[in-house]
């Protein structure tokens, strides 16, 4: 499924978009609702329109002493109920994710989304609810099972326990559950039945494509932050705060999801595969020179900031050395407790020199033997699974030959011996079926982004 996304940076939507076109699209998604916000009755000649229908006056005088930046943590939103303590088990949920290590002002702001989040779950359960779509708990209960099985390698009695450990709830994440399912079968009722793709579009896509063979893509995660020119500098700011919390081990999905104003905040800030051609040429500039793992930014870019993770690269439709199966074997050696650095170095250039002198694998095991090392042998290991720079070093080895050794003094030193290699066949490309779907799949989601925003619109939402 994952070589299906390559057809993200091919996609022609309704209007056929292309290239930095389409990626200009999902920025004018995250921008509406913030320009629909600014709504004021006209007082002066003066204005500026907004998507041919709001009138802003170029001189702008604020009434009152409404502070912005204070919100209120609870809500009522047509009728229903979002209480604090709703909003910290959902946050709790968070900061276990990031392992509790987020600044008091980091957490603030995460309270504030979490509470947006909450209002679009009830928004989206709310309209099911009117379309008569039914979420059986036998249902939520089942998938809640299956969350814990698959994330947390539990049951659900054991992952009940963990949530209230964290300051979180069974039920906060149930009625998250239940929010997403009773969104998926609204749109399968309401959305998905209206979307048609026609054989000619798909053949259209299939030939560039085709056409596009051995061209470079990259899977590029982005934040993406607003900043109006009077706060460009706390964007800014908190944009650094970001990137140090990233750097430290926070989650980027995470923080992707909570903060990045692009319409992609919803998948994690993934882009999915793109050309560099589709980038701004800020982004562009910089993702040329990435290697995979790697994080750059705040970036600064017309009308905000962007943070951006190079997730991975590869040539479309062309096999990737990273998906070879590899039979290895690793012998490794340890250190005796208070082993000196000297001590280490001439221990390890002795195993080094003993593992280049073993002629194959099928003699490795009595040279281990020799030198006091432990041997582990392992048939199924694919080369995009080890760590990057292991993988450049072993995919250049030939039977018999070993990795340079790698390790620390606690861990002991190893390396890696080359048994056997299975390299992947010539991708041909989606099948026509595949390509199909994964095109409406991508109009669905266009399609559900402004049906949620039809839903905010029309929302009575009272603050306490």
């Amino acid at each position: 499924m994952e070589r299906l996304a390559s057809i993200r940076s091919l996609f022609l939507d309704a209007k056929r978009m292309t290239g930095l076109k389409r990626y200009a699209s999902l920025r004018l998604l995250a921008v509406l609702p913030f320009a629909a916000a600014l709504a004021l009755p006209a007082v002066a000649p003066a204005q500026t329109s907004l998507q041919g229908e709001l009138a802003i006056p170029e001189n702008v005088k604020l009434f009152g002493k409404v502070n912005p930046n204070v919100r209120r943590a609870t809500a009522v939103v047509n009728g229903d109920i979002i209480t604090g303590t709703d909003v910290d088990q959902r946050l709790a949920l968070i900061l276990a994710a990031n392992q509790n290590q987020v600044p008091e002002d980091e957490v603030q702001r995460l309270r504030e989304q979490v509470l947006r989040n909450l209002i679009d779950e009830i928004l989206q359960i709310q309209e099911a609810a009117a379309s008569k779509i039914e979420i059986e708990d036998s249902e939520v209960e089942e998938s809640y099972a299956r969350v814990a099985t698959q994330n947390f390698n539990q049951n659900a009695a054991a992952m009940d326990a963990y949530l209230k450990r964290i300051g979180s709830s069974p039920a906060s994440l149930k009625r998250q559950i239940k929010g997403e399912m009773a969104w998926q079968r609204l749109l399968s009722r309401n959305v998905s039945p209206f979307i048609n793709i026609s054989d000619e579009e798909v053949n259209e896509l299939l030939e560039r494509l085709k056409a596009a063979k051995g061209t470079e893509e990259y899977r590029i995660g982005e934040i993406y932050l607003a900043a109006p020119a009077e706060a460009r500098q706390q964007v800014y700011d908190n944009a650094v705060k970001i990137v140090d919390q990233l750097r430290q081990g926070g989650s980027f999905v995470a923080y992707a999801r909570q903060y990045s104003q692009a319409s992609t905040a919803a998948v994690g800030g993934d882009l999915g595969w793109i050309r560099l051609a589709q980038l701004p040429a800020e982004l562009a500039s910089a993702a040329r020179q990435m290697q995979s793992g790697q994080l750059v930014g705040p970036i600064e870019l017309p009308g905000g900031f962007s943070i951006i993770y190079m997730i991975d690269k590869r040539q479309v439709l062309m096999a990737d050395p990273r998906d070879a199966v590899l039979s290895l074997k690793q012998i490794s050696i340890s250190f005796p407790k208070g082993t000196s650095e000297a001590q280490a170095q001439a221990r390890a250039g002795e195993f080094a020199r003993a593992m280049q002198s073993a002629k194959g694998c099928g003699a490795v095991d009595q040279v281990a033997a020799g030198i006091g090392a432990t041997v582990v042998s392992n048939d199924q290991v694919r080369a995009r699974d080890l760590p990057g720079p292991l993988q450049s070093a072993v995919l250049g080895l030939s039977l018999g030959e070993t990795s340079p050794p790698f390790g620390s003094i606690e861990d002991g030193v190893r390396v890696l011996m080359m048994c056997g290699r299975d390299d992947p066949q010539s991708d041909s490309g989606p099948s026509f079926d595949q390509l199909m779907g994964q095109m409406e799949e991508d109009r669905i989601n266009k399609r559900a982004q402004i049906y949620l925003r039809d839903l905010r619109r029309d929302a009575i939402i009272e603050y306490n």
